[in-house]
């Protein structure tokens, strides 16, 4: 049994701290003092002085947080999946072979700014301890490293601010006369944020654009900067339980590949199936940004030069850098070449071609400040907006394809008319060619998904021939996202409704007993019940007979048999969309016990 004495307060209107000394005669202590503006906490050799900007240490101990978006973490630590915690111990640095060196020099100065920055955005924890330890710094570093590394880099009392718990989890490896002296830091602004960012993503796991603004001001109340924002965003996403098993199973992957030296076909694959989820998810980019630049994926990658990079050298190196002298301009059919080199380019996630972009790019500024015509930056200028425009259609495209609530505006409507009356200057079709073409092709295109892409497709020549206004069509995709978002909660309530009420809902009067209460249940919610169409209820209906013939009849066999074209035939004629079938499958191999590794194989048509 151990005792601990608290100390809580706020040390300005930034930052609160509790302070917590846990002995097992703590209250026979004394651990703590003022001095002016600055609050001291002491144990024999170690000293921790919280003063108006800063911490001043000496002695033994470090500082830990839990690991999120922006804190240096180091591939060994990345690697286990179990590390939850940053440990950073005073006077220790890494050496070139990747181990520890510990020095007596511990004593040091650190800003509340640099805490908040390089560690935790939110929470970090300092500590120093007596007793179970001993020799000089070093040695005392060394074994506390041995004694508590393991315990504070993997609790999950760190991440929950639970220090109680964490307490008693580190004072069961103590001797009988040690003392362990926790100081946490909390940044309240950074805190208040998180907290009203948390509530609205996952109230809705999309945050309006209404109420996104009103954070933004809310942040810039608090003067949350926008790296931090950032950062607490993403913590709070990678924290919602989806978006956790996507990025790590990402992550997994990567580290696999880091360790063999290369990506093989079936794990790029892999790779870009799960980039394609995080899309319709809405997971950010830079967790996955940051995960490829740690692990090198682009140097993993053995793969010659693609024919676009080549058609892409040759027209921005050999144009612009090596035929200067001469008529440099970019003619229609060089643009569409590029414009289709961008899009295998985007689709491979392929840095090499814009890589080749920076390349000009600065290679033209060399060329005019040597005093090259300024010609030559309007037509590297011309090239670069014609990318801006294929970026910005393409995301705008891909959003209404695969993801949910989506805000349909008439601005939006409006900009892909522009974007597609500049590409029909180069080509009357190139615009369908280049953007819907892949769309529909795409095998993960869900069914609301086609039916809005082919409203957009149809309504923007509708509206160029004067057969369509802008509000009609606006209309007409935003009722398609209205059904979705309905059917959606239907399926979700129905599946729930029968998993726990029904075991038969064949009949059409069970159906409507069914239809009647669920609609009860969706009132009661407060959520859109009192009028199901009939329509969209037998098509839920329909959709959970048909999930059940999956999982209980044709899944176990093309799992033995290893069926693929089984597998085929159901998502080419079942309706149901291949996210939510995927996502069926992981959830019964998981509930089975079986391998993943047969999964992924089974997907990508392998034999084992």
């Amino acid at each position: 049994m151990h005792q601990e004495i608290r100390l809580h307060g706020h040390l300005n209107d930034t930052i609160e701290f509790f302070a917590t000394a846990a002995a097992r005669d703590a209250f026979g202590c004394h651990f703590y003092d003022v001095a002016g503006d600055r609050l001291r906490f002491f144990s024999p050799g170690n000293e921790l002085v919280l003063g108006p900007d800063g911490i001043r240490h000496r002695g033994n101990g470090g500082t830990f947080c839990e690991y999120m978006f922006g804190v240096d973490q180091p591939l060994a630590d990345l690697a286990k999946g179990d590390v939850r915690n940053r440990l950073v111990l005073y006077g220790t640095t890494y050496r070139e072979s990747g181990r520890l060196q510990f020095t007596d020099q511990t004593g040091g100065f650190q800003s509340y700014e640099q805490i908040f920055f390089r560690g935790n955005a939110l929470t970090n924890y300092f500590f120093f301890l007596t007793g179970s330890v001993s020799g000089r710094l070093k040695e005392q570093q060394e074994g506390i490293l041995r004694l508590l590394g393991k315990t504070l880099k993997r609790s999950n009392h760190v991440g929950e601010g639970e220090e109680t718990e964490l307490l008693d989890e580190i004072f069961g490896l103590l001797g009988h006369r040690s003392s362990f002296h926790l100081i946490k830091l909390i940044h309240k602004r950074h805190k208040a944020y998180q907290q009203a960012f948390h509530d609205l993503y996952f109230a809705n796991k999309a945050i309006p654009d209404p109420d996104f603004e009103t954070l933004g001001n809310q942040a810039e109340r608090l003067k949350v900067d926008n790296y931090q924002q950032e950062r607490v965003r993403i913590d709070v996403m990678y924290k919602n339980a989806d978006n956790r098993r996507i990025v790590d199973e990402y992550k997994n992957i990567l580290i696999g590949c880091h360790r063999r030296g290369k990506i093989d076909k079936l794990e790029n694959a892999r790779l870009t199936r799960l980039k394609t989820l995080s899309v319709r998810n809405k997971i950010p980019f830079a967790l996955f940004y940051t995960l490829d630049e740690m692990l090198q994926y682009d140097h993993l990658v053995e793969l010659e030069e693609q024919d676009y990079l080549s058609v892409t050298r040759q027209i921005l190196e050999g144009i612009f850098l090596h035929e200067s002298q001469i008529d440099a301009s970019i003619n229609q059919e060089d643009m569409i070449k590029l414009l289709f080199a961008k899009r295998r380019a985007s689709e491979n996630r392929d840095a090499t071609f814009e890589q080749i972009l920076l390349e000009t790019g600065k290679a033209c500024d060399e060329k005019i400040r040597d005093g090259a015509d300024i010609s030559l930056l309007e037509i590297f200028s011309s090239i670069v907006t014609y990318f801006d425009r294929f970026d910005n259609t393409s995301e705008q495209i891909n959003k209404l394809a695969f993801m949910e609530n989506i805000p349909i505006s008439e601005e939006m409507i409006r900009s892909l008319l522009g974007n597609k009356k500049a590409f029909a200057e180069l080509a009357p079709d190139l615009f369908e060619t280049l953007f819907f073409s892949c769309v529909h092709q795409d095998k993960y295109l869900g069914r609301f998904g086609r039916r809005k892409i082919e409203k957009l497709q149809k309504g923007l020549i509708a509206i160029e021939d004067g057969r369509l206004t802008v509000q009609d069509l606006q209309r007409q995709l935003s009722a398609i996202a209205d059904e979705e978002r309905h059917y959606q909660v239907l399926l979700v309530h129905v599946k729930d409704r029968i998993r726990n009420f029904y075991s038969r809902y064949n009949t059409r009067a069970e159906q409507e007993a069914l239809r009647a209460e669920v609609a009860q249940e969706l009132s009661q919610k407060g959520l859109p019940g009192e009028d199901i169409p009939p329509g969209l209820f037998r098509d839920v209906v329909v959709h959970i007979k048909k999930e059940a013939v999956y999982l209980h009849n044709l899944l176990p066999d093309i799992v033995a048999d290893r069926d693929i074209a089984l597998r085929e035939d159901f998502l080419a004629n079942s309706g149901l969309d291949r996210f939510y079938v995927e996502e069926l499958e992981r959830e019964y191999f998981e509930l089975n016990h079986l391998d993943l590794e047969n999964l992924y194989q089974i997907r990508q048509g392998l034999s084992a």
